[in-house]
């Protein structure tokens, strides 16, 4: 079944509408699940926030603070609807505008959100993170015009110097605050009656490696993402507590903590900064069940979690709570999956997702789960591996990874659509290999693959190798071009605390990669770093990598 966005607008503001790609630039959208079948008129919004209240009522707990402070569902409610009054009433803000929404992951931040839906106008997440260049050039692109920001972050949008941009604080103590602001406006608001495919939100691709894209998300795809992959998947409980890593203007954080709680009457604990040595003791002390994280902090916390953790070092963090690990940003190696497993007794729910088609769409859990793979499409999506022209290439060959489901990129007018969707598919610029039986397997990105000595090389495997060997904490490999070979293959290696590196180390660990894989896959050089480069979520940055950072390095491997 496909739809088209004919239906009327409730958007005053028809920005976003008239830069939709032209819908034969679409993918084809999929709707083959009962639950998929949403109205015409729908606001996420209300959905997410006034429908959950009248299912399971007010006084259920939705989003906790590390501070002990809880907001409950009718508290949320009234202070979305606050929120929403001053951005109609006192600010202006009209069905379709573009408001930008920039801080830490907070309550307020969460309930910005809601009530920019619910006004009707569009939500724009950036990081917090994120510099005056990088909030210019999302604000051109998307033609902001309202802003609402935590104080702790307003200098750096104050310098993007962004045209007619209004600007409006929270957390402050002035009487334009939105908090002084939104307790002058008791009245009732009346929600926005959107269209189900009217733009909610606009997230933008983290762009480094060229301009940002803005990806275009309907209501209906909130609520498609959490009636896929969550419920089908994840399928939380409403007394489930979640907590995770990534921010909010994340879509992997907007998804996991606060979408997939909120639509089962659960709760998310809000961390402001969420490294492992801040998530493990938030586990412990409110009692988590469902965690969000990248594969690298789950390798980070298995260091953390038997440390003592009081101050009379008495014990180590208590995550007995868990039931649900949720892994997605980056590929997820199969000794970090065993590891978790032996010592939490949980086995990670390991996923892909793409900022174009908003969370995960490949997927697998409880005995679905086979380590070394990605999983299966999420019920209500497809997938297929293909070549170079769309074509399905036979299983157990590489290919690029074509999805397709119920949501689908739309970038904001950018010509890259049609490098992204060919043929009715997103094209999502990983290489899988479909296995017989139907489970996906990661190999690497598709820029990512290195060709050395006629021998195509995916550094994802080489990576997985290293992480088996005891010493080493994370592991980056690259390629780095060389005139006899065409690449070489290097890798960028964090070794674990009080293990040295140097040309004794590096030989160590070519002669373990050579015992895992033949030997034309082992890196001829080795540098060791102190950190690896991410992005704000957490990404690895190869291209920084490649760009020959730094470190102590490992002499070159003998010719093989």
């Amino acid at each position: 079944m496909e739809l088209t966005p004919l239906t009327a607008s409730a958007h005053a503001d028809t920005f976003s509408r008239d830069h939709l790609p032209p819908v034969e630039q679409w993918p084809r959208l999929v709707f083959d699940l009962p639950e998929l079948a949403y109205p015409d008129r729908l606001n996420c919004g209300v959905e997410l926030l006034d429908r959950t209240v009248e299912r399971f009522g007010a006084d259920r707990t939705v989003f906790r603070a590390p501070s002990g402070e809880r907001w409950a569902y009718g508290e949320l409610r009234d202070q979305v609807d606050r929120i929403a009054q001053v951005l109609t009433t006192d600010l202006g803000v009209v069905p379709g505008n573009r408001v930008l929404l920039r801080g830490p992951t907070t309550v307020w931040l969460a309930a910005c959100w809601l009530a920019v839906l619910k006004a009707g106008a569009v939500a724009v997440t950036v990081l917090a993170q994120q510099r005056a260049a990088e909030l210019a050039t999302v604000c051109e692109i998307a033609q902001v015009s309202q802003a609402l920001c935590d104080v702790r972050g307003v200098e750096d949008l104050a310098k993007a110097g962004v045209p007619g941009l209004r600007i409006t604080t929270f957390g402050g103590d002035g009487p334009d605050d939105l908090r002084e602001l939104a307790a002058r406006r008791p009245e009732p608001f009346t929600p926005v009656d959107t269209a189900a495919d009217d733009v909610a939100l606009i997230a933008f691709t983290s762009g480094t490696t060229g301009r940002p894209k803005g990806c275009m998300h309907f209501h209906r795809d909130v609520l498609a993402i959490a009636d896929t992959f969550s419920r089908h998947v994840l399928r939380p409980e409403p007394d489930d507590v979640f907590a995770g890593s990534p921010p909010l203007g994340f879509t992997f954080g907007l998804g996991g903590l606060v979408v997939f709680p909120m639509r089962v009457g659960a709760s998310a604990v809000l961390l402001e900064q969420a490294g492992p040595k801040q998530l493990l003791p938030a586990i412990a002390e409110h009692q988590v069940s469902v965690v969000f994280t990248a594969p690298t902090a789950y390798r980070a916390m298995l260091d953390e979690l038997d440390r003592p953790n009081r101050p009379d070092k008495s014990d180590a963090y208590d995550v007995s709570s868990l039931r649900r690990c949720v892994s997605a940003g980056e590929n997820l190696p199969a000794a970090t999956w065993e590891a978790w497993q032996r010592r939490t007794g949980q086995r990670i729910i390991n996923g892909i997702g793409a900022t174009e088609l908003l969370h995960i769409f490949i997927s697998a859990a409880d005995d679905g789960i086979r380590p070394g793979t990605t999983g299966v499409p999420v019920p209500g999506w497809q997938a297929r591996v293909v070549d170079g022209k769309g074509a399905p290439v036979p299983d157990g060959e590489p290919g690029l990874l074509a999805v397709r489901g119920p949501v689908g990129c739309r970038y904001l007018a950018d010509a890259r659509q049609l490098e992204y969707v060919r043929d009715g598919w997103n094209i999502t610029g990983d290489t899988y290999v479909r296995e017989p039986d139907g489970y996906f397997r990661y190999v690497a990105r598709a820029d990512d693959m290195i060709i050395s000595a006629g021998y195509n090389i995916a550094g994802p495997e080489v990576e997985e190798a290293l992480l088996r060997h005891p010493d080493v904490q994370e592991a980056a490999v690259v390629g780095r071009s060389d005139e006899l070979r065409g690449q070489i293959v290097v890798a960028h290696v964090v070794l674990r605390d009080s293990v040295q590196g140097g040309d004794a180390m590096a030989a160590v660990l070519r002669d373990f990669v050579k015992a895992e894989l033949v030997p034309y896959k082992c890196p001829r050089e080795i540098v060791f770093l102190d950190a690896l480069p991410r992005t704000p979520t957490g990404k690895l940055q190869r291209f920084r990598l490649r760009e020959s950072v730094p470190g102590e390095r490992g002499g070159p491997a003998e010719t093989i």
